[in-house]
């Protein structure tokens, strides 16, 4: 059982090159399941006749969770330097989710 210290371990990793690029992304579509998160990462662009997932990432319920904590502080940090980050409607967004972003509930 790993204890937790408050400091994260250090990890060795390695990152391909076509990796590296990253993937760009406007939309996030999230499903779950009792055993699983899955997002889906999308892109809305002017012209195309519907948006294509670039990219699937699955999640067990607790790294998930640890995601969206760890999202919360680096956002809280980005915003302490940067300023505020508005988010601005748009027409096809419900109104109670975050601009990009779909919940398509239970998977």
């Amino acid at each position: 059982m790993t204890q937790l210290t408050g400091k994260a371990p250090e990890l060795d990793l390695e990152l391909d090159n076509e990796i590296a690029d990253g993937i760009y992304s406007n939309l996030a579509i999230i499903s779950h399941s009792a055993s699983e998160f899955v997002v889906d990462f999308a892109t809305i662009l002017p012209g195309l006749a519907k948006p294509k997932i670039r990219s699937r990432i699955v999640l067990t319920p607790e790294h998930a969770k640890r995601l969206m904590l760890s999202l919360q502080d680096n956002i809280a940090r980005y915003e302490a330097s940067n300023g505020l980050i508005g988010l601005t409607p748009t027409a096809a967004e419900e109104s109670t989710m975050p601009l990009g972003f779909c919940n398509k509930g239970e998977a």
